[in-house]
């Protein structure tokens, strides 16, 4: 039977040391927070992972810095993709990833992990926007399947009576469209991708992965700030990105979901949510969820990602356990889900969802890795 460790829920995240040696990077205010802080959590552990993540990740290390001034928690935004093959490898103590390990991942994750392998806790929630660079416009209003044709190169300018015809009264230019997409293995993609294969399966044909399809020629860049600061810069450009990473001057497509459509926001994302059913088959600590992209329930935007914490269900040094569940039970607690939805524009997770996972979390054990 697994042991399971009491844990606090006022617990939080790791800001590293500056260069110049300081406890204290954000300052005064942060060194006198930290006196009231709790010194007793010792240890350091690295992640990485999901760059959507980055803001979040920011305002959890902050508030774990806080409180937690004798720990340290470092993470790296280099991909989805990469977050979950540096823990597979035994490279990092946790990762980000905006898609949950696959059932071979997790087969292969006993090796660095033990026997009861990695577990994926939602942590992160947000829209998936479709933004785009079109001076003097800031929305458009699109269905799954013109989406697909623009991705695929089979809209080419934006003025295609398909557009105009979801649009009536906004002037569209005649300007060529010029597609943006990940150049890394990225969880955004795999989103954005089974989106799409799930919507229209007969124009998206491709199935959903993390990495673009080979057969799809576009522009391309690393990570959700490559690909925004890509289209920024590119008049007639598009992309798919998280929506923190969205701002001026780029306008952002409302979906066609059921009867209308839906703009990409907080509120939004957490419905669907809300709609979401625990994949099957796993154990009871992983909650990994399966996404309802097809539905048309009103007010519900289903282009959103839920991004995980993946963490290994043993440790094998108790100092590495301990800041790691202090770490990913201040993320997933009402404190950290608030810190991170005001830096990240986020969507709190549900208060049974973050009993869920604190439980889950509290779960991690101590022992040799065979």
């Amino acid at each position: 039977m697994r042991n399971r460790v009491p844990l606090s829920l006022s617990l939080a995240v790791v800001l590293g040391l500056t260069a110049c040696g300081s406890d204290y990077p954000l300052g005064p205010e942060q060194e006198a927070a930290a006196q009231r802080g709790d010194t007793s959590l010792q240890g350091a552990v690295t992640g990485s992972g999901s760059s959507a993540q980055g803001p979040a990740m920011d305002a959890w290390r902050s508030g774990f810095a806080t409180l937690y001034p004798r720990a340290q928690v470092q993470y790296s935004p280099d991909g989805s993709g990469a977050g979950r093959g540096a823990l597979l490898a035994g490279a990092v103590g946790f990762a980000g990833s905006d898609a949950y390990l696959s059932d071979e991942e997790l087969a292969e994750s006993t090796q660095a992990c033990g026997p009861g392998g990695a577990f994926n806790i939602p942590a992160y929630i947000s829209p998936i926007s479709i933004a785009f660079n079109l001076p003097g416009i800031t929305e458009l209003d699109l269905d799954a399947a013109t989406v697909a044709r623009i991705f695929r190169g089979e809209i080419a300018v934006w003025n295609d009576p398909v557009i105009a015809a979801q649009n009536p009264g906004v002037e569209l230019p005649a300007r060529p469209i010029s597609a943006v997409s990940r150049s890394d293995d990225s969880g955004t993609t795999e989103n954005f991708t089974d989106y799409l294969h799930a919507v229209v399966p007969e124009v998206w044909t491709e199935e959903p992965d993390g990495t673009w399809p080979s057969g799809l020629e576009n522009e391309n860049a690393k990570g959700n700030a490559g690909v925004v600061s890509t289209v920024a810069a590119t008049e007639g450009a598009v992309t798919y990105a998280d929506d923190s990473a969205v701002g001026d001057p780029l306008g952002r497509v409302s979906l066609k979901v059921g009867d209308a459509y839906v703009p990409a926001g907080p509120e939004a994302a957490a419905a669907a949510v809300d709609l979401a059913s625990r994949v099957p088959d796993r154990a009871d600590y992983d909650i990994a969820l399966d996404l309802d992209r097809t539905t048309g329930a009103p007010g519900v935007y289903p282009l959103v990602l839920v991004s995980y914490h993946v963490y290994c269900a043993r440790y094998e040094n108790e100092s590495t356990a301990a800041v790691v569940r202090a770490f990913g039970t201040y993320a997933v607690s009402p404190e950290g889900q608030e810190a991170a939805a005001e830096a990240a524009k986020s969507s709190p997770i549900s208060p049974d969802l973050s009993q869920l996972a604190t439980e889950a979390i509290a779960s991690i054990e101590v022992g040799e890795i065979p």
